[in-house]
């Protein structure tokens, strides 16, 4: 009985978590939207923070005494992105890949995950070892703001001439009804995705260790696979909703920036509250990382993430659960 109930509470987390990331996504995309951000800076930023709540929700939950989920979660959710999120969406349809992602931000990606093995060599991530991730973080972040002002720059003139083309009632209206409308139901959707975070982070994070216990599995294996394939709903969701309006910058903007964002910021948060202990069997999960992100440079030359690669990159991570569960 103690198990099913913790099954069932561990569910109702994860689908807090999953309601609580998506109305935070769409909150902040509307205010976003009212500053005029282009599809690919908000999946970048607002779409791939918000998506990456779940798993910050779950690391604060699970510092200290559980840190072994926060790794775990971490790395797996990386692993995730890539294998689930992305390969379920190029099989859904092809994915047209900006060359700016191709060219700079898996790079960026990429070496965010080697900092991330650099920093575990001494078998722990420290304090110290989160307070540079979290200045990375700052880095990345003025980094993202200074592309995100040259675009909004570029796009002066466009954004200009839209507005020339509106009558004076329908900029007065917008004024009137639509900009605090816009930010109250934000503001109110935030809110709310906050409060559904912290309480399905609480919920998931308890009753997984629970289980873990129970069925014998290392809380490792827990962050790595239930916990991390349930915090990345949320991008899955997100991604596959956006490529199917056609926003395939903001599906696949979303996958980098959450990526980055799960080492830098939710690694620096969960180490620099009471450090993550790392142990010599990662390293393996670390490969299958560095691997699956490598795989995205496929599309450099055509640009596209095609059907073929979304079926490998699928395959692949069933093939990794299998192994993750049984070895």
């Amino acid at each position: 009985m103690e198990i099913a109930i913790s099954a069932i509470l561990t569910i109702v987390g994860l689908v807090m978590l999953c309601f609580g990331g998506n109305w935070l996504v769409s909150g902040g995309v509307a205010i976003a939207r009212k500053f005029r951000t282009s599809n690919l800076i908000i999946g970048m930023t607002i779409v791939a923070y918000g998506t990456s709540t779940p798993e910050l929700a779950a690391s604060i939950a699970a510092a200290g005494e559980h840190s072994a989920i926060i790794l775990g979660n971490i790395v797996g959710s990386n692993i995730a992105n890539v294998g689930m999120v992305i390969g379920l969406s190029a099989i859904i349809i092809p994915l047209a890949v900006s060359k700016s992602i191709l060219r700079k931000e898996i790079p960026i990606m990429l070496g965010v995950s080697l900092l991330l093995i650099l920093i575990s060599i001494d078998g722990e991530i420290s304090q110290y070892d989160g307070v540079l991730l979290l200045a990375g973080l700052g880095v990345f972040a003025y980094y993202t703001f200074k592309d995100a002002m040259k675009q909004r720059a570029e796009n002066k003139e466009e954004t200009n001439q839209e507005i020339k083309q509106e009558t004076n009632q329908e900029i007065k209206q917008e004024i009137k009804q639509g900009a605090n409308n816009v930010y109250l139901k934000s503001a109110g959707l935030i809110a709310i995705g906050v409060v559904l975070l912290y309480v399905g982070a609480l919920l998931t994070v308890d009753n997984a260790v629970i289980l873990a216990k129970e069925f014998g599995l290392s809380e490792k294996v827990i962050g790595l696979t239930v916990i991390a394939i349930g915090t990345s709903l949320p991008e899955l969701i997100t991604s596959i909703i956006a490529i199917r309006k056609g926003h395939a910058d903001i599906g696949v903007g979303n996958i980098i920036g959450s990526n980055i964002y799960n080492i830098l910021m939710i690694m620096g948060v969960g180490a620099a509250l009471g450090g993550v202990m790392v142990g010599a069997d990662v390293y393996v999960d670390y490969a299958i990382m560095i691997i699956f992100s490598l795989s995205l440079l496929i599309a450099l030359k055509t640009g596209i993430i095609g059907r073929a690669m979304g079926i490998a990159l699928s395959i692949g991570y069933v093939a990794y659960l299998i192994v993750t569960f049984f070895k």
